[in-house]
């Protein structure tokens, strides 16, 4: 199985980087995973359950990290024994660098080679490989996720125009404003105004 794609991330490359290097992220953000764990130089115990049509396994193995050029990316090899389901081995690339044009964030290519035996491998190519980019697209949700609540949303709504800034800063604070009560006070005092000659 080959797989290869192209993310864009909302965070700055430096965060990508400490985030993919993080252990407890990783862990989060991995469909299934329930250890990630450093053992030695670069390399780390992972546990993992994965379920490919009628086949759910327990996955015991190890990752271990090459190649390692911070923050620009690494070579990953890992692999796995499922049991009766069978053994999965393999490599996978990951290569960070700035967006283009100047804009925020960072791009994250990744290529996967991988190698299933035993059950698993009667399965099917189809069915293996959507049930890896079902992951993959799984494990990028739950990052995007985790570097929000980390760092905050991307920084999608500055203005195009540096003047309208603060105008439309404040139309948005009134706005708000008036949602939680505050923008009543003026219909109040005209109420109050109208009131005050009939008594």
């Amino acid at each position: 199985m080959e797989m290869l794609g192209n993310r864009t991330l909302g965070i700055t490359q430096q965060q990508a980087w400490d985030a993919l290097n993080d252990p407890e992220t990783l862990k989060k953000c991995i469909p299934g995973c329930d250890k990630f764990e450093l053992t030695g130089d670069n390399e780390y115990s992972v546990g993992l359950a994965v379920k490919i049509g009628p086949v759910s396994a327990k996955f015991n193995g190890k990752v271990t990290l090459s190649d390692i050029q911070a923050p620009d990316g690494y070579k990953l090899t890992f692999e796995g024994q499922g049991g009766v389901a069978g053994f999965a081995k393999g490599s996978s690339g990951v290569l960070l660098k700035p967006s283009g044009d100047g804009a925020e964030g960072c791009e994250l290519d990744y290529t996967v080679q991988a190698q299933v035996g035993g059950k698993i491998a009667q399965l099917g190519q189809r069915l293996i490989d959507g049930a890896a980019k079902s992951t993959a697209d799984d494990f990028f949700k739950r990052f995007e996720a985790e570097m929000q609540s980390r760092y905050g949303p991307p920084p999608a709504d500055a203005p195009a125009e540096g003047e309208a800034a603060p105008a439309e800063k404040e139309g948005a604070m009134a706005g708000l404003m008036r949602k939680i009560g505050f923008g009543k006070k003026d219909k109040g005092e005209e109420g109050g105004a109208a009131e005050k000659p009939a008594d």
